[in-house]
């Protein structure tokens, strides 16, 4: 029973200490980041090379986005991170890189001038949003998809401003766009308005046009 009781307190304490923890990493994140100025987060697969035409693709995109004024976030990992980051630096502008501690896959690209590392995707993804005045979605995975529909949600629940949100690739992402219509619509689990949140583009001017519409410097 006081073994029991000793676990018990030893719990309690490490979850207090972590409370500690999470509140450095805000701390950190809001003094890096605060005066940032206008900023883009893009987000994306770790999962490719230099080779693959998203990389490049990214690469031009966050040049612009960099020539235009705009600071570049991303998650400071491999694949669409680095292609962002490279694109950044490449350009002079601020290339920040958000990474996050990962058991695997996730090692921080050498692009970013602004390195941040967090512990916890929670307050990661506070960053990418928060500093933040258009997303730019490339295509990727469940990472991408999460950063994507939480920023999606905090516009639908005005807990943000509705800044632009863009996804790079049509032959990517109307399939997802479809079957947001086809259910989601359908069944009102979504209004009309709500799809006006996304755009679907293409072209990398097109896409920084898009932004330097509803961002003014």
């Amino acid at each position: 029973m006081l073994e029991k009781q000793f676990l018990i307190d030893d719990l309690k304490l490490s979850e207090s200490w972590r409370l500690f923890r999470i509140m450095g990493e805000f701390v950190e994140g809001v003094e890096a980041l605060h005066d940032l100025g206008p900023a883009v987060s893009i987000f994306g697969t770790a999962r490719i090379g230099e080779d693959d035409p998203v990389y490049q693709q990214t690469v031009e995109i966050a040049g612009l986005f960099a020539k235009a004024g705009f600071s570049v976030i991303t998650g400071g990992g491999g694949g669409v991170m680095e292609a962002a980051n490279r694109g950044a630096e490449k350009e002079g502008g601020n290339s920040v890189g958000l990474n996050i501690r990962l058991p695997f896959e996730q090692k921080p690209n050498p692009y970013a001038n602004l390195k941040l590392e967090f512990k916890y995707f929670f307050i990661r993804k506070v960053m990418f949003i928060k500093y933040a005045m258009a997303y730019i979605a490339m295509p990727g995975g469940f990472g991408t998809m999460d950063e994507l529909f939480e920023v999606i949600t905090l516009i639908q629940t005005h807990r943000i401003k509705p800044f632009p949100v863009i996804l790079v690739g049509s032959a990517y992402w109307n399939g997802l766009l479809e079957w947001i219509r086809e259910r989601l619509l359908t069944d009102s689990r979504i209004s009309e308005k709500d799809l006006d949140i996304i755009q679907v583009l293409d072209e990398p001017a097109e896409i920084v046009d898009a932004v330097k519409k509803v961002v003014i410097l």
